[in-house]
């Protein structure tokens, strides 16, 4: 189990250099010199120059990107924030520190003053859709896989097929149109604070409903198919010959075993709730950390899309080592191997 452990953290550690590099080749080799980007598009042309020449923006793209690791992990000074450029970017943790992002030229802050707070939003978004989804995801997957083809497999499979294929921002809608142009009885939009006059935890009743609307069918479909190929095998006809209830049958002996090849599906999910869901965010204008990738993209805001990126490829690194983890958890052969 370490040295499996080890092999992974190596891996997840090789995967976030990889990724980090083509972040910063991509952000480099976009137009627009270095400089400007990264100090925004009101910066005045002598601004841009000092810090040209501050950043040593001619040096090869190794040795910039060496640097920018460098500012990252703490081992050098942020030259945005040296006295001499003439600007005005403060970090009341000081230009040196492990996790320095940088400067966002979007809201005038250090990126870890925004984006901390912003996937924090997202996250409890995120919890609360995945709290659903798990079981909403489980219980119609058991129910069609138990009796392929019967009524209530198909009648499941169509409400799965139908949810999944509407989109988020239709369901936004009509969601909106129902409970609150029709039906007044929940918000419209979702801004976490109460100055409209509703409480907080009404905001989240509509987003986490279209999330598990969109997302839920999926991978009901998944534990379906699983469960088919569950219930056909040798000791699960074995067991029902034995006289075991159906409950012991599901619940002992098929549930474990089919939700092995679902698992990763399920973990997925977090990634896309944690950075898939713009759509959702914007329509509800959800202070969520998709949105904040949009709208650095569309001011072209860099230091903020590198430490998105980032932080994203990171929790698609960590979920894939918990999927390994629960394989073997799941299937004991795995930890024999």
């Amino acid at each position: 189990m370490v040295k499996f452990l080890l092999n992974r953290l190596a891996m997840m550690l090789l995967t976030m250099l990889c990724a980090s590099f083509l972040v910063f080749a991509v952000c480099e080799y976009t137009p627009g010199s270095v400089a400007r980007k990264s100090l925004g598009p009101f910066a005045t042309q002598q601004q841009v120059d000092l810090l040209t020449a501050k950043l040593k923006a001619n040096d090869p793209l190794v040795v910039r990107y060496g640097r920018w690791l460098g500012v990252l992990v703490g081992a050098i000074p942020d030259p945005l924030q040296d006295p001499s450029t003439g600007l005005n970017f403060k970090d009341p943790r000081g230009a040196q520190y492990f996790g320095n992002f940088g400067y966002s030229t979007l809201n005038k802050l250090p990126v870890n003053d925004v984006i901390w707070n912003r996937l924090g939003n997202t996250a409890i978004l995120a919890g609360l859709a995945f709290l659903l989804i798990v079981p909403l995801s489980i219980i119609f997957g058991i129910l069609s896989g138990l009796k392929e083809g019967g009524a209530l497999d198909r009648t499941l499979s169509v409400i799965c097929i139908t949810f999944t294929s509407i989109p988020e921002f239709a369901s936004g809608v009509f969601l909106v149109t129902l409970f609150v142009i029709l039906w007044p009885i929940l918000p419209g939009t979702s801004p976490l604070t109460s100055d409209g006059g509703w409480a907080i935890p009404y905001q989240f009743v509509l987003p986490v409903a279209v999330l598990v609307i969109y997302d839920f069918g999926y991978v009901a479909r998944m534990i379906r198919v699983s469960m088919i190929a569950v219930m056909e095998r040798p000791y699960i006809r074995t067991a029902v010959l034995k006289g075991m209830s159906t409950r012991r049958v599901i619940l002992g002996h098929a549930l474990r075993n089919a939700m092995i090849a679902p698992f990763t599906v399920l973990l997925l999910q977090i990634n896309f709730l944690i950075s898939g869901v713009v759509v959702t965010e914007l329509v509800f204008a959800y202070p969520g950390f998709g949105r904040l990738i949009l709208e650095a993209s569309l001011f072209g805001d860099i230091s903020t899309l590198e430490a998105a990126t980032l932080i994203t490829v990171a929790i698609a690194v960590v979920t894939q080592l918990l999927g390994d983890l629960g394989y073997m958890l799941l299937d004991p052969r795995i930890r024999v191997r």
